[in-house]
């Protein structure tokens, strides 16, 4: 039961990202649409991907969107530290939302390990 929780947990932390998120965009300047309209289109696409991965049972391709998970989080991450360097968030909202990225990478790592386990 715990391994089900864990996954829930992952979706649970990832939409309260993607509305944290919400409100950090508002602060891009309007000739970033393209950079703010890709920021949180690959944030709804790891949630996505984790609907999908929750329903796939071959573990390999299981493992590959995994993988698609974590270059998509790394993206994000990405995208704060320019929007930091920019000045288009400040070092506070940064760290929050990299920190939150960070726990979020960290249960999908633990979901891989989990998977071999079972």
């Amino acid at each position: 039961m715990q391994y089900h929780s864990e996954k829930f947990l992952i979706v649970k932390n990832i939409k309260k990202f993607i509305l944290g998120l919400e409100t950090l965009l508002v602060n891009f300047p309007r000739k970033e649409f393209l950079t703010k309209d890709m920021v949180y289109k690959d944030a709804l696409k790891i949630l996505e991907l984790i609907y999908v991965a929750n329903e796939v049972e071959d573990i390999v391709e299981k493992r590959k969107i995994q993988v698609k998970i974590l270059s998509k989080i790394n993206m994000l991450d990405f995208y704060l530290e320019r929007a930091y360097k920019r000045k288009y968030i400040n070092e506070k909202q940064c760290l929050a939302k990299s920190n939150e990225l960070e726990q979020i990478t960290k249960m999908i790592y633990k979901w891989i390990k989990n998977e071999r386990v079972c």
